[in-house]
């Protein structure tokens, strides 16, 4: 995938995460406390990219929850709690399995495009867990935070229902990052091995 179109589909991608975020999502919020649709396709993008493009993506998709309605509260903090997210998530995903230069052939396409359950799930917590924290934590001292009770009850409520919806949002990210990739030449390591050794097929 070009840049051009890996920055399209990552910005087509935000944009409707954010529409369904701030119009569906709190339809079946629990407790106030709403799927986090943009967090999850910065997870997708990290595990489908690297981690200097899901930071960058990262860092503007929370500038976008910052500035853009309903917002309350001070902006910037989830442009920094999502930066982080990005860095974060794409550094672990592919610190071991690093994303070949060349381009792809079509089996290694199809691998990329199916992460296995358990990564994406461990992607969709983790990144819960530490956007949700990051925001959290930025509020305490801008007062906009309740408490370290309610910080920890909000976190632990937003990775309940981040790891349902990643279960689909990350999945549809990284097949829609990824979905130019097919008609590419191919390199031979299995992208989600975390030896990186070549695959015998």
């Amino acid at each position: 995938m070009t840049t051009a179109s890996r920055l399209l589909a990552a910005l087509a991608a935000t944009t409707v995460a954010f529409l369904l975020q701030v119009t569906v999502a709190p339809h079946v919020a629990w407790d106030g406390v709403v799927p986090g649709l943009v967090l999850l396709v910065v997870v997708g993008a990290a595990l489908a990219t690297d981690a200097r493009f899901a930071t960058l993506l990262g860092f503007g998709a929370g500038l976008l929850l910052d500035v853009a309605p309903p917002a309350d509260h001070a902006a910037g903090r989830w442009a920094l709690a999502l930066l982080v997210v990005g860095y974060v998530v794409g550094r672990l995903g592919h610190d071991h399995q690093p994303m070949p230069a060349g381009p792809w052939d079509v089996e290694q396409v199809r691998r990329l495009r199916r992460p296995p359950l358990h990564v994406v799930l461990a992607a969709a917590l983790g990144g819960s867990f530490l956007g949700t924290s990051v925001f959290a934590l930025t509020g305490l001292p801008l007062g906009e935070t309740a408490g370290i009770g309610t910080m920890l009850d909000v976190v632990g409520r937003g990775m309940m229902v981040d790891g349902v919806a990643g279960l689909v949002v990350v999945p549809v990210t990284v097949w829609a990052m990824t979905r130019t990739r097919g008609s590419q030449r191919a390199p031979s390591r299995d992208p989600w091995r975390p030896s990186g050794r070549a695959v015998v097929s």
